[in-house]
């Protein structure tokens, strides 16, 4: 069981020690990583994936629930308490989509098929492009794809941290996926550079130069101002399906408000 995860500071792209004492990340919290193009976030990420011992570039070093982790954990993948979903993670069997979940239900012990069709079914609330039992992995889309394995880590893998990289990029719906996920009560980081993601997250990392440059606590305002955003974004998603769909765009367009 993971209660948190603490993050102590390495080396920005200077060599120059990070200006933090430790980041602490809890079960049930949702933080996302922001900061322009190059600014290290998916590094930060990926120390965390790794839960990194001074041995990445960064020289960060993590610990889990104030220990530090054992190499089996560390390297272990059935043992492993992290899943990370990147732009670039893809199925590489060529199996079908009922096949590959009940492959890795198996692996982890569990033996009640409908866990398999419960993930079919999350995934298929994430995505635009329905995903059929008998899908070939290797041929969904990317947007499929990723709602497949966020779903996967949700409800198989059962991991209490998941690391999830521009999933705005990813073709799905990331309104749907912030929302389900919030009630896991897992540790759930978003590297993101969409306003609505970010404003829906508990907590802000905001990366400069390689390394952390100031941590966030979301306040009432930004709560109110997150609304205000999901009104203007579900109306985004009502032109983008519809366009998605070949039809043209008249009503909805004109009803925006960009005032």
């Amino acid at each position: 069981m993971i209660n948190e995860i603490t993050i102590l500071p390495g080396l920005d792209k200077r060599g120059l020690r990070e200006k933090f004492d430790q980041i602490t990340l809890a079960a049930g919290e949702t933080i996302s990583i922001v900061g322009p193009t190059g600014s290290g976030k998916t590094a930060f990420i990926t120390d965390i994936e790794l839960l990194a011992q001074g041995d990445t570039s960064t020289k960060r070093r993590l610990l889990v629930n104030g220990q530090v982790p054992s190499d089996d954990v560390r390297s272990n993948p059935s043992l492993k308490p992290i899943a990370m979903i990147t732009q670039n993670t893809k199925c590489f069997a060529d199996v079908s989509t009922e096949e590959f979940l009940g492959i890795h239900a198996r692996a982890r012990g569990i033996h009640d098929d409908m866990v398999v069709y419960e993930t079919i079914d999350l995934a298929n609330k994430f995505t635009g492009e329905k995903i059929e039992k008998d899908s070939r992995v290797t041929v969904l889309s990317g947007g499929q794809t990723r709602s497949l394995l966020v779903a996967d880590a949700m409800l198989i893998g059962a991991a209490p941290v998941i690391l999830l990289d521009e999933i705005e990029n990813a073709g799905i719906f990331k309104r749907e996926v912030v929302r389900m996920i919030q009630d896991t009560g897992k540790i759930v980081v978003f590297v993101t550079h969409d306003p609505v993601i970010a404003l829906l997250t508990q907590k802000r990392i905001i990366m400069e130069n390689g390394a952390v440059k100031r941590i966030i606590h979301r306040s009432d305002l930004e709560v109110k101002a997150a609304h205000n955003l999901l009104e203007l974004d579900d109306r985004v998603d009502i032109i983008r399906e519809k366009l998605r769909a070949g039809k043209m765009i008249t009503k909805e367009l004109i009803a925006v408000n960009f005032a």
